[in-house]
């Protein structure tokens, strides 16, 4: 029987980023994983995506190579690419492995159960443990449609290791993940379809942003029904055909294949039976310091719900450690950020224009186009915009991004939302020249009416 100030169940961003605060912190740790470390992040969504978004924006560049005065010939090999994917995950795998050993987690391969406070059962072999950290994630829902079953319909995790790009592909839910992966499979030549139950895609985001990255998919050939409430799959003259209704008629949508985004459900296998509390969809339910219904046994990310992000469940993994330590620590969920790898990028983070308004905020508003910015014009890349939402005194509220690189430049804007900075604090910080970030700059000072790249009264 081994004994751990702290065993982990997990080791995906929530799980292995607290083992290592923890032992930063002194605790001897245990962690078990029963698949492989990095969790879904690592091994079946954010980077397996990523990989293919940058070779899919490379395919978009080089078909708009004659812009650039470039004249090429190419063609695109989706084995090459899963292969250079396959090695790219490993190699973060490895790294996240080689810093438990530095910091001598003992990691142990297999199925966790956990039985009730401190103790816990791996393979046969019960484990004790004074605090348990359950951080076992989430895995895609595959809804219970008919047809749902048939060759060819995938969830996200399978359609990472397909061997050619699809002629043409439906996807039922508008939501990230099926949005990004329509917009890596367009680029890279396969007709699109993407059903959205809901009657707008993206419902929590800024719906100014929406909008355009409406009329930008739409630009790129990618057909997107709204209203579309699907009812079976079925297979005819070699397509799988997906049937909807939608503005009250029976329709249908045509694809070689169909990929099921529905969203994810929470891994709780192995944890359930212990009595802890779950809420009606299945998620653990913690207090503000991640501790659950059981004494010392605490969760974070996306098994206990909220923002199902990987940054989250690190972030909440390091401040479930430093409570267990004494400390007090909070995350600052006001000013999470996220972002959505289409074609243009979009990231966001804090409170929309709507949910400012919902709280009777008086907003003020600033917007600047990246086609008024030289290093997009640089990079023919001038779509979109960066909006800023401000209080009344100049704070800096939220702030969402549509356009090259949205994703890199929302991170400055996080930290002003989450430091509750003010315009006058933007106004005296010099940004270099020409970079994308300046659009942030710009767009904090359209907010208070002290823009110099926006024609006045814009």
């Amino acid at each position: 029987m081994s004994a751990y100030d702290l065993l982990i169940i997990g080791g995906g961003p929530g799980g292995y980023t607290a083992a290592i605060r923890a032992r930063q912190l002194g605790m001897s740790v245990g962690l078990v994983e029963k698949d492989a470390l990095g969790g879904t992040c690592l091994n079946r969504g954010c980077i397996p995506t990523k990989t293919y978004y940058h070779q899919a924006a490379l395919a978009r560049q080089l078909r708009e190579a004659e812009k650039y005065s470039f004249q090429v010939q190419w063609q695109f090999d989706l084995v090459g690419a899963r292969a250079r994917k396959d090695k790219i995950v490993a190699g973060l795998a490895g790294g996240i492995a080689g810093l438990l050993r530095g910091y001598k987690v003992e990691v142990r391969t297999g199925e966790a159960q956990l039985l009730g406070p401190g103790r816990v059962r791996v393979e046969g072999e019960e484990l004790t443990a004074s605090r348990v950290l359950v951080a076992t994630g989430s895995q895609v829902s595959r809804p219970p449609l008919p047809g749902a079953d048939l060759p060819g319909v995938l969830t996200s995790d399978e359609m990472l290791d397909l061997e050619k790009v699809p002629a043409s592909l439906v996807v039922i839910g508008g939501g990230v993940v099926g949005l990004e992966l329509a917009g890596i499979m367009n680029a890279l030549g396969s007709r699109v379809t993407v059903l959205e139950l809901l009657p707008e895609i993206l419902p929590s985001l800024d719906r100014e942003i929406v909008r355009r990255l409406v009329l930008a998919l739409k630009k790129q050939g990618i057909t997107l029904v709204t209203g579309a409430a699907v009812t079976g799959i079925r297979q005819q003259e070699g397509l799988l055909q997906v049937d909807y209704m939608a503005a009250g008629k029976e329709q249908s949508a045509a694809g070689e294949v169909v990929l099921l985004s529905a969203g994810r459900r929470p891994c709780t296998q192995g944890v359930a039976a212990s009595g802890l509390t779950l809420d009606e969809k299945g998620f653990v339910q913690v207090d503000e310091n991640y501790q659950t219904s059981l004494p010392g046994v605490y969760a974070v990310g996306d098994v206990k719900g909220g923002y199902m992000l990987a940054h989250v469940a690190a972030e909440e993994g390091v401040a479930a450690v430093e409570n267990m330590a004494g400390h007090t620590a909070r995350v600052a969920y006001h000013a999470v950020p996220a972002c959505l790898f289409t074609f243009p990028e979009v990231a966001t983070v804090g409170l929309t224009q709507e949910a400012a308004a919902a709280r009777g905020i008086n907003c003020r508003i600033g917007r600047f186009s990246f086609a008024a910015s030289g290093m997009a014009s640089a990079m023919g890349e001038t779509e979109g915009l960066v909006k800023v939402v401000a209080g009344e005194d100049g704070t800096v509220l939220g702030v969402h991004i549509m356009g090259p690189q949205a994703a890199e430049i929302i991170p400055a804007a996080s930290l002003l939302v989450r430091q509750g900075a003010r315009i006058d604090d933007v106004a005296g910080t010099i940004f270099p020249h020409p970079v994308l970030g300046e659009a942030l700059r710009e767009a904090v000072l359209a907010a208070g009416g002290r823009a110099i790249h926006t024609l006045p009264g814009r």
